[in-house]
């Protein structure tokens, strides 16, 4: 029997989601990761997010991510400064760089990227 070969096209609507530890209202789905198509240097993750819901203030140390809105809008905090985000935003939140992110219409729907990958490690967060 021949071994799965990595997954170079990838479909969301093939793969499974889970609810990450410490949000509320999220749905993710991994896109790109070690288990799944073998990437060892970045992790993406599409994200589904309800209205009112989000994570709370956090930071990822020695890890970069960056949000990219596909749809929707939220109330994004970054080192203590608030901004708005909305489709067609990107967000970036530096290593060690302290974060928040809330929904603020209907729902919001987010490419996240990784680098290197989080993989749902708790030892990678930090929070206040």
């Amino acid at each position: 029997m021949t071994a799965a070969k990595p997954r170079y096209v990838v479909r969301a609507s093939e793969l499974g989601s889970y609810s990450p530890a410490n949000h509320t209202g999220t749905k993710n789905t991994r896109l790109v990761g070690a288990a799944l198509n073998g990437a060892r240097y970045m992790e993406v993750i599409l994200g589904e997010v309800e209205s009112g819901a989000g994570v709370s203030t956090h930071a990822h140390p020695g890890m970069e991510q960056a949000q990219y809105f596909l749809e929707g809008e939220a109330e994004v905090i970054v080192d203590g400064v608030t901004y708005h985000a909305r489709a067609g935003d990107l967000c970036f939140f530096p290593a060690d760089v302290f974060h928040s992110v809330r929904v603020t219409s209907e729902r919001m729907k987010v490419l996240i990227i990784y680098s290197p990958p989080f993989a749902e490690s708790p030892d990678k967060v930090i929070r206040r």
